[in-house]
C-alpha cells in the first residue's frame, strides 16, 4: 500500500439507508483517490458481502456494521470492521433488531397517517428498503407524496426526535452489540463519540475497553452535522490517546441525493485500518 493510502471507514449503501450499491461506492472511492472504505449499514450486512473484504475496480470494501446500542443510558451507536458473514451471532442481534425496526415502522407509519390525512402504507415504505429499514425510506415516501420538500424537510417536520411522527428505536446494550461483532472476527468502535453528553470520557472508554472495544471515531464531520455537539472532541480524542485505543473515522457518507453526501471529507491513513485489522479477533 503507498506511504499516502487514505480510508474512510464509515459510510452507507443501500442496504441500509444509503442511495448507493457496493460498485458505486466502489468507483466513486476510486475517483476520490481513497484506497479502503468500510460499509457500515444499520443494523445489517448487505447481501453482497461474501467475505470480511472486498476487492472493487482496486478498492477494499471492508465489512461493517453499525448498531443502535445504549451507551449507559444514551443513544449511541457501535461500529463493527472486518465481519465475517452471516456469522450465527451478528443473524441473531440483526433479526431482534429488525423485528424492532419494523414495529417502529409501522407506529411512525399510522402516526403520519394519522397527521397528515394521506393513505401512506407500511408496504410502500417497505418497498424504498433493500435491507434495513430506517427514517430516511419514510422520509423518501413523504417527499414522493408532495408532503415535504425534501428530506431535510420530512426530517425536520416530521422525523427527528421531538417531532410529531418520531418513534424512539429499541436498542441492545453496548455490550451485547461488541459481544456479537467480536463473535463474527470484527473489532468495535464508538461512533461519533462528540454526540454524546459523557462527562467523564475516560471513565467511559475505559468501562467499554473492559467489554472489548477496541477503537473510537475520532474524526468525524461534526460540523456539517445537523445533531448537537455534546462532548469536546478534544477531549474524546486524548481519552482514546491515553487510554491506547485506535482512533478511526469516517464521512457518514449516504450516497448522491441523500441526507449525507459526503465520501472522503473525512479519511484517515491507512495504517490504522492495519491497526483495526490486527486488532480482529
Amino acid at each position: 500500500m503507498p506511504p499516502e493510502a487514505w480510508a474512510d471507514l464509515h459510510v452507507h449503501t443501500r442496504w441500509s439507508d444509503g442511495t448507493q450499491d457496493l460498485p458505486q461506492l466502489a468507483e466513486r472511492a476510486r475517483r476520490l483517490g481513497l484506497a479502503a472504505v468500510a460499509v457500515t449499514d444499520h443494523d445489517t450486512v448487505g447481501a453482497d458481502f461474501t467475505a470480511p473484504t472486498l476487492n472493487l475496480q482496486g478498492i477494499e470494501v471492508i465489512c461493517g456494521v453499525e448498531v443502535k446500542a445504549w451507551v449507559g443510558k444514551l443513544k449511541g451507536e457501535i461500529l463493527g470492521y472486518f465481519l465475517r458473514p452471516g456469522h450465527p451471532a451478528l443473524e441473531e442481534l440483526f433479526s431482534w433488531l429488525q423485528a424492532a425496526r419494523q414495529e417502529r415502522m409501522r407506529a411512525m407509519v399510522d402516526k403520519c397517517r394519522a397527521l397528515v390525512g394521506k393513505p401512506i402504507a407500511l408496504e410502500e415504505v417497505q418497498a424504498l428498503a433493500a435491507g434495513s429499514l430506517g427514517r430516511p425510506h419514510l422520509a423518501a415516501l413523504l417527499v414522493r407524496h408532495g408532503l415535504a420538500s425534501s428530506f431535510d424537510d420530512a426530517f425536520r417536520r416530521f422525523l427527528e426526535e421531538g417531532a410529531p411522527c418520531y418513534v424512539p428505536l429499541p436498542r441492545p446494550t453496548t455490550r451485547q452489540a461488541i459481544a456479537a461483532i467480536r463473535a463474527a472476527g470484527g473489532v468495535a468502535a464508538l461512533a461519533h463519540p462528540a454526540f454524546l453528553a459523557v462527562a467523564d470520557w475516560e471513565k467511559t472508554l475505559a468501562q467499554l475497553a473492559e467489554e472489548g472495544l477496541a477503537a473510537v471515531e475520532v474524526h468525524y464531520p461534526y460540523e456539517s452535522s445537523r445533531q448537537p455537539l455534546r462532548s469536546n472532541p478534544a477531549e474524546v480524542a486524548a481519552a482514546v490517546h491515553k487510554l491506547g485505543l485506535i482512533p478511526t473515522g469516517g464521512s457518514d457518507d449516504h450516497g448522491p441525493g441523500s441526507v449525507k453526501e459526503s465520501l472522503g471529507a473525512v479519511k484517515i491513513p491507512y495504517e490504522l485500518v492495519d491497526r483495526l485489522r490486527s486488532a480482529t479477533t
